[in-house]
């Protein structure tokens, strides 16, 4: 039997955040009720079901914490059932954010095994023009909490590049990260996407230029190296052993199933999802994506992880050897500082992991 990543999407929030282009909206303990039972029968009822094993379970939203302990318990029964998910050896894990009240321990009884707090800044006044709703006690408070019902495993969420942001307010979150011990931290670069409240309000935005914005990344790099952090993934970083078993899935062009309003998958070669609508999620409106999987995206999503490219791992997957092509460009690469090719494979520098795209773009052209 297979292993797959199952990824559930959790709709709802208190409040939109200015930044957020994810799909959200308010909901009540009705609303909750009844989307937890909608993702429980599609859960049974899919054409997945046995056959396929879910080695990672994520809950991502919005806020999955806010649907409760209890209902998330019974999804993940729901995934147990039907999807052979093992607990005792599966990550688990849970999106909440600090300062919701949440019971860690019933979490932890129903099989979480792994918390991502969206702290997004340690610093008061960014919280506060990114719309967190949060303190930084606040935060600390929860991190406490969870490890104290057991929780060994958890990470917490910053931001780079946040309007008026400077190297001495980002170490400062980064300070109060590595200060708690957490085992993993996400950072990732504030990016303005359209339709939020912040691409509107874009003009009047304090938003770093691109040379700072690369500044602020050097200085994230360093001062988690410093920390002893792992830097794994372009914006990802953890102490040894505890990368994102899940996210990892993604980033090694692994197979996924994902359900909830607005969530993708990528299964048997193909790629889908549902709309941005619980309604559609409902009515089972699934949308055909296309094929995925082929070389070059294969490549581009390995070169997100420090990692990089395996050629064992290329030819085991794909039945013949990585074309030369790629090693030509990368050797041109490599003399500019951008890659660094090993015996066995070729990965990004960090100086390649600040312009990636442009650099992806020329290995894949």
């Amino acid at each position: 039997m297979k292993d797959i990543g199952f990824y559930i999407h959790i709709p709802f929030c208190d409040s939109k955040c200015p930044y957020c282009d994810f799909y959200s909206r308010k909901g009540t303990e009705q609303m909750y009720e009844e989307y937890t039972e909608q993702l429980i029968g599609k859960i049974h009822d899919s054409k997945y079901a046995g056959k396929y094993a879910a080695k990672t379970l994520y809950f991502g939203g919005g806020t999955p914490g806010i649907i409760g302990a209890q209902r998330i318990g019974r999804i993940i029964s729901a995934v147990k059932e039907s999807f052979f998910l093992d607990t005792d050896k599966s990550e688990v894990t849970v999106e909440l954010n600090p300062g919701l009240n949440t019971d860690y321990y019933k979490l932890r009884e129903n099989g979480v095994n792994r918390i991502s707090f969206g702290l997004q800044s340690a610093v008061e006044s960014e919280l506060e023009l990114l719309g967190r709703r949060h303190s930084s006690i606040d935060a600390e408070k929860c991190v406490d909490k969870a490890r104290s019902e057991g929780f060994d495993n958890i990470s917490l969420d910053i931001m780079t590049a946040v309007p008026g942001q400077t190297e001495e307010s980002l170490k400062q979150s980064i300070r109060f990260c590595t200060d708690l011990k957490v085992q993993h931290i996400s950072a990732y670069i504030l990016k303005i996407e359209p339709g939020t409240v912040f691409y509107k309000k874009r003009a009047e935005l304090s938003l770093p230029e691109d040379d700072e914005t690369a500044t602020l990344y050097e200085c994230l790099c360093t001062e988690m190296k410093k920390a002893g952090y792992r830097h794994y993934e372009i914006s990802n970083f953890c102490r040894p052993g505890y990368e994102s078993r899940h996210n990892l899935l993604y980033w090694r062009d692994e197979e996924y199933l994902g359900l909830g309003a607005s969530a993708h998958s990528f299964l048997e070669g193909k790629r889908f999802y549902y709309p941005r609508s619980m309604q559609d999620f409902y009515d089972d409106n699934i949308i055909d994506d296309g094929t995925g999987g082929d070389e070059d995206e294969y490549i581009m999503l390995a070169l997100r992880l420090a990692e990089g490219v395996s050629y064992d791992r290329f030819e085991e997957r794909f039945g013949y050897k990585l074309p030369e092509k790629y090693i030509k460009r990368c050797v041109q690469l490599e003399k500019n500082g951008y890659i660094k090719i090993m015996d066995g494979g070729f990965s990004l520098t960090e100086k390649g992991f600040l312009v990636s795209n442009a650099v992806i773009a020329y290995l894949l052209s």
